[in-house]
């Protein structure tokens, strides 16, 4: 197996007002919150687009629309909670798979083809990428396994701390790649939007931004 054969996943929501970003709501409204989660993703889309990847999937709650770009199969969400759903988007994608969220525009296809290859290498089972909020931005599975996710607190401070003790509790061998931030308060926005000027979601945000002290 190389990192080509590792499948790349992004776990999102369409981005329809007063259902994404809602922690953006003040200062953002939701439509604002909504622009800044549709750019989010777009930039998460085109970072996965532009990977050598074989195999690239949008695993959607909500309506796929215009906005998917090709090469990427949409398969919708399943489960309850957000542990049930992590664990059935690697059941539906099968095989070697790295899962990220729609939370870390600021990601590029060389972190993200750097955890496919690390997930490629022998001997490993697993791969994390931590939060700076406590959670994590990133996993990768070798195998889909169903108990890697049933428990684990999603949301928390600690998140990040207890899937990492699930997987090595299951015996995996788990290689951690870089810490990001993810956009989740307005402070997170400004932060990550200063760390990729020219991007959608910078561009987005400072107009945004811009309507406010119009």
């Amino acid at each position: 197996m190389n990192a080509r054969d590792v499948a790349l996943v992004v776990l999102a929501k369409a981005p329809c007002p007063g259902r994404v970003k809602t922690r953006l709501c003040p200062p953002c409204t939701p439509g604002d919150a909504a622009a800044l989660a549709a750019a989010a993703l777009a930039d998460t889309l085109a970072t996965v687009a532009a990977t050598d990847a074989r195999r690239r999937f949008l695993v959607l709650d909500g309506r796929p629309g215009r906005w998917v770009p090709p090469g990427f199969t949409v398969v919708p969400q399943e489960g309850h909670g957000l542990g049930e759903r992590l664990g059935a988007a690697f059941a539906a994608v099968r095989g070697p798979a790295v899962l990220v969220g729609m939370d870390t525009p600021q990601l590029t296809p060389s972190l993200l083809g750097a955890a496919a290859a690390s997930l490629a290498r022998p001997g490993r089972d697993a791969v994390l990428g931590l939060a700076c909020d406590g959670g994590y931005w990133c996993i990768g599975l070798r195998e889909p396994d169903a108990r890697v996710f049933a428990g684990v607190p999603m949301s928390t401070a600690s998140t990040g701390d207890v899937q990492l003790a699930r997987l090595r509790e299951l015996g995996l061998v788990v290689e951690l790649v870089p810490r990001l931030r993810d956009v989740d308060v307005f402070d997170d926005a400004l932060a990550v939007a200063g760390e990729i000027p020219g991007s959608r979601f910078a561009s987005t945000l400072a107009s945004i931004a811009g309507q406010w002290v119009t």
